[in-house]
């Protein structure tokens, strides 16, 4: 009995120095090797490596009273991975909420107007925090993997900020810019103007690329739209250098001349009626709007300045003065 009665206390007294112990360590500040500091949890990652990463990146000393104090909370399942910040030296079970929190860095990728596909796979394709599930695939099994119905991958991806988890799948970015590409076309779709010559959201994409194209002062971008609605309406051709431009690919060298104009190919506007087969970049929601709620106006002609603006002219005679005009005083 008096035996027992030691070796109770003695587990008594042991267990009081354990938790004093651990109290200690897991309250105790970690001193950051820099600050910031910056370190990343993995996806996927079990607590037993989690841990192990924590300690390879000399924030965690101590491994194992990491591990029993989340078991002993219950938080075991509950650590978040991604990209984290430490500002200012913490204790580990304040770690330890942080990593629940998940307040981690997002990453980020900007896809921006008037890109083609052909731009916007190139700076995917660089992005290191990217896991590139897509370098080696063509555009068309792109389409297949998010899902896409359209057979040309061009334009087809909403420029915008998207952010996202280190290591996250470029399917899964690409996914997202598509979708939010389709709601907005059909959120402008519902409110176009009618009647309109674009029969469906699909012309309202390409001629929502050439209008992104053709702008050079947001203010005139309706106007513009309104060009070419009118052009689409009297069955006259488009006649849209970027079009042409597009289609002539790498030959482009930044000089576009008459014979390439009469040079007949499926993006060829002056040599074509109607639309373009595909759109030729990726239009910004302003430009959608613009297809899709153009400017009421007679204008069928409109030329640069050379500053930004565009000059608009109702007939053919008063577009090509317009033309000698602010060509003249661009070479000038």
């Amino acid at each position: 009995m008096r035996t027992l009665t030691r070796l109770f206390i003695l587990i008594f007294f042991a267990a009081i120095l354990f938790l004093g112990w651990l109290y200690y360590h897991v309250h105790k500040d970690i001193q950051l090797p820099v600050t910031p500091y910056e370190f990343t949890v993995e996806s996927g990652s079990s607590l037993r490596n989690i841990t192990q990463q924590l300690a390879n990146a000399e924030i965690l000393s101590n491994t194992w009273s990491f591990i029993l104090l989340s078991r002993f909370m219950g938080n075991e399942s509950l650590l978040k991975a991604g990209d984290y910040t430490l500002t200012e030296n913490l204790s580990p079970i304040e770690l330890l909420e942080y990593l629940i929190k998940g307040d981690v860095k997002q990453n980020e990728i900007k896809f921006i107007e008037g890109w083609t596909f052909s731009q916007l796979r190139n700076v995917l394709n660089e992005h290191p925090a990217i896991r590139h599930d897509t370098i080696n695939l063509s555009d068309q099994e792109i389409l297949r993997l998010i899902g896409a119905n359209e057979t040309a991958a061009e334009g087809l991806f909403f420029p915008d900020t998207y952010y996202f988890l280190r290591n996250s799948s470029d399917v899964e970015i690409l996914q997202r810019a598509y979708l939010a590409m389709q709601r907005n076309l059909q959120v402008v779709w519902i409110t176009r103007n009618e009647p309109s010559p674009l029969n469906n959201t699909y012309e309202a994409l390409i001629l929502a690329s050439i209008i992104e194209k053709e702008t050079g002062l947001d203010r005139d971008r309706a106007e513009i739209a309104g060009v070419f609605i009118n052009r689409l309406r009297i069955g006259m051709r488009m006649q849209t250098d970027p079009t042409v431009i597009y289609g002539m690919g790498d030959t482009f060298d930044g000089n576009l001349r008459k014979k390439d104009l009469s040079t007949d190919h499926s993006h060829n506007t002056y040599t074509r009626l109607g639309l373009p087969p595909t759109p030729i970049a990726l239009p910004g929601l302003a430009s959608i709007q613009a297809a899709l709620n153009p400017a009421e106006t007679k204008a069928i002609y409109f030329v640069a300045k050379g500053n930004g603006k565009s000059q608009f002219s109702t007939n053919l005679a008063d577009h090509n003065r317009a033309v000698a005009k602010y060509q003249k005083r661009q070479k000038q």
